[in-house]
């Protein structure tokens, strides 16, 4: 089960995959092969399982694995973590919210970690527009546990749907410290913060906070979260007219390396933003040929397979607006308009580029 954990946190953050890196793809045969020598319970077989398929792309597959764990094992943290971000890749929003509906009265309150499933549960309760029920969940969360950072982008997510800017600045301002270091969620949430500003027409304050929390981040980390915060708020600002200067060139050297990944289409699309707002031809020509060829490659992986009729369509459509070609991106989006969900992200994402 360590390996099983350590591989599986490494796939999730698709930043790797094991086509392209010889010690992931090691470090799953690995996993298999010791599975194969050891009594496994039923329950262990199937993470196993679960963590070797999302490794060959078959991310519904997977979580049907994991939802298989949780009909027997409801507070099992990690399939239900697991299929949960799955669900957010896959942009399958119901089942995103049902699949924690499911188990939520077994996490009673002297379970470990049962204030964080309030908070899970009231991300898909939100994305599914029950914003009332979610902001009740979250709140109970954070009164449990203040440093929440999940239960806190929950809220920020609900404020920004409802177009509440006033009362989500506030928000962010008056709990800033409670999950300001978080590790994974704290660049995420000043992404949301910043959104407001947008919003606001607060340009330059919300460049000052891609410049003091998410660029030094990115550069820092390189995880996938902060590549897409980074590209989608220099892409939402372009398209307000702002000028963002020699920004996405800090950000090339980060999406330039994985613009041969293809692991997500959401990534994808992020990483066309930062090549086309560098004027960085050589590098968007290779992420559109390399994922052409994958979208024609024989195989399991659902990416790979949604690539051909939305995702290259999609990132058409991106290099066209680039080309200052409207009428091209129209008839590019008209006729994938009502799949670009099935890409993933949450509803607060998707205007930063269709996805």
């Amino acid at each position: 089960m360590g390996h099983a954990i350590s591989t599986g946190l490494v796939l999730i953050g698709t930043g790797s995959s094991v086509k392209l890196d010889k010690e992931l793809d090691l470090a799953v045969k690995t996993m298999v092969e010791i599975s194969r020598t050891q009594p496994l319970t039923r329950r262990e077989q199937l993470h196993v399982s679960a963590v070797e398929t999302f490794a060959k792309g078959n991310f519904l597959k997977a979580s049907e694995l994991w939802e298989q764990i949780l009909r027997d094992h409801p507070t099992d943290m990690l399939a239900l973590k697991f299929s949960h971000d799955v669900y957010f890749y896959l942009g399958c929003q119901e089942q995103m919210r049902d699949s924690v509906a499911r188990v939520y009265p077994f996490w009673t309150p002297d379970i470990p970690l049962s204030s964080y499933v309030k908070g899970i549960y009231s991300f898909g309760l939100m994305e599914t527009n029950f914003y009332d029920r979610a902001e009740k969940l979250a709140k109970e969360a954070l009164s449990i546990n203040p440093t929440d950072a999940w239960s806190v982008h929950t809220i920020a997510h609900i404020h920004e749907m409802k177009a509440e800017i006033k009362d989500g600045l506030e928000f962010m301002q008056h709990s800033e410290t409670h999950w300001k270091d978080s590790d994974m969620l704290a660049c995420h949430n000043y992404w949301h913060w910043a959104l407001y500003l947008i919003e606001k027409g607060e340009y330059e304050a919300a460049l000052t906070i891609f410049d003091t929390h998410i660029l030094p981040s990115l550069q820092a980390s390189g995880t996938m979260l902060d590549v897409v915060d980074s590209c989608s708020m220099l892409y939402r600002l372009q398209m307000e007219g702002v000028s963002v200067g020699q920004r996405w060139q800090d950000v090339l050297p980060v999406t330039r390396k994985h613009s041969r990944d293809h692991i997500l289409l959401f990534n994808d699309a992020h990483f066309l933003m930062a090549s086309l707002g560098a004027h960085d031809r050589q590098t968007t020509q290779e992420l559109l040929t390399t994922l052409r060829d994958a979208s024609e490659s024989p195989g399991e992986n659902c990416q790979h397979l949604l690539a051909r009729d939305v995702g290259l369509p999609l990132c058409q459509a991106l290099v066209e607006a680039e080309d200052g070609n409207p009428d091209r991106v129209l008839e590019l989006l008209l006729p994938i308009r009502y799949r670009i969900v099935q890409l993933g992200g949450s509803n607060a994402q998707e205007p930063s580029d269709g996805a």
